[in-house]
């Protein structure tokens, strides 16, 4: 089981959980290698750091920056690229943890 399938699974169970994050494409909200505290939501909203699956693919940390009755939730980075339409999220980012201090 990947890092994305436990967390995922966490969510569905537990309803909250943890999993780092690594990139740059949410700079300068969260930097790359931030501990990433997760929880499940009955609603989700513009602006929210979301763990989803956009066009079958697992994204673990961007944000909802349009929602759409039909097409759900458009997913992107922090730097304008759009990842796409989603109507499956996990769960929302509630604290982010970068060297023991939290940033989020």
């Amino acid at each position: 089981m990947n890092k994305y399938e436990r967390l995922k699974a966490e969510l569905e169970t537990v309803g909250n959980g943890k999993m780092k994050a690594f990139g740059d494409s949410m700079l300068p909200i969260l930097k790359n290698g931030s501990l990433l505290t997760f929880e499940k939501s009955e609603n989700y909203k513009i602006g929210d750091i979301v763990f989803c699956k956009v066009k079958g693919r697992y994204i673990d940390a961007h944000k909802i920056i349009k929602t759409d009755a039909n097409k759900g939730f458009l997913i992107a980075n922090n730097h304008g690229f759009e990842n796409g339409w989603t109507k499956i999220i996990y769960g929302k980012v509630i604290q982010a943890e970068f060297k023991n201090q939290i940033i989020y």
